[in-house]
């Protein structure tokens, strides 16, 4: 384990983490405030193995960092926070973190936390490519293609294509979409949907037709 981002408003869990962490060889990089983490997010963050992330941030909270995170890549995240109701855990798993520690924490334990969990995501580095007949999509570099083509996609396309590749053969309604890639708190029109699946299959060529739309219920990813 080489290189870490740190996202915690708190300076000195930061420099303490910092120490510990150096001193076995792994590179912690913090920030600490939610805008700059958002900023650090949207450019790409494919030179870190793991993202430790606290809840309560300055300009942006921890919940809405997880799920943009998860727009974009499969990088191991582990929440440390000082947050340990019951509701605040689920939401954090429902958004896909992959550990939730609260504070105080050991040292020695989170470290093996992110060990192990650097150690699965390096293991199963072939599961990172999904296909779908035409359609490839790289979890890790966030790239697609389609045939023989690269294509370039906004965050939400990609992450409805990912969605939709990691769910082959569902049916997968507006609102299962809606809270995936837009969030809980999204109050729009579910036929924000409609429209982009519509952008995705124009960017997707002659392979856009593999997503079928099932009125009534929504769409399906299937080989064509």
């Amino acid at each position: 384990m080489k290189n870490i981002l740190l996202i915690e408003d708190d300076t000195e869990i930061c420099e303490i983490i910092r120490n510990y962490f150096g001193e076995k060889g792994t590179r912690v990089c913090a920030v600490h405030n939610g805008g700059e983490a958002f900023d650090l997010i949207r450019k790409g963050i494919e030179d870190y193995e793991l993202v430790l992330l606290d809840i309560m941030l300055p300009q942006t909270d921890g919940f809405t960092l997880c799920r943009q995170l998860r727009l974009r890549s499969d990088v191991p995240v582990i929440f440390i926070t000082a947050r340990g109701r019951e509701e605040d855990i689920l939401s954090g798993y429902d958004l896909g973190c992959d550990d939730y520690i609260v504070k105080p924490f050991l040292l020695s334990v989170l470290y093996s936390k992110c060990e192990a969990l650097v150690r699965r995501a390096g293991s199963t580095e072939e599961k990172r490519a999904l296909c779908c007949g035409g359609i490839r999509l790289d979890t890790r570099t966030l790239r697609c293609f389609a045939g023989d083509s690269e294509v370039e996609l906004p965050p939400k396309e990609f992450a409805i294509l990912r969605y939709l590749l990691e769910h082959e053969n569902w049916v997968v309604t507006r609102d299962t979409l809606l809270d995936r890639v837009w969030g809980y708190d999204y109050f729009g029109s579910d036929r924000v949907v409609d429209n982009h699946i519509k952008k995705l299959r124009k960017a997707l060529g002659s392979a856009g037709a593999q997503i079928k739309t099932l009125v009534g219920r929504g769409y399906k990813l299937v080989k064509e």
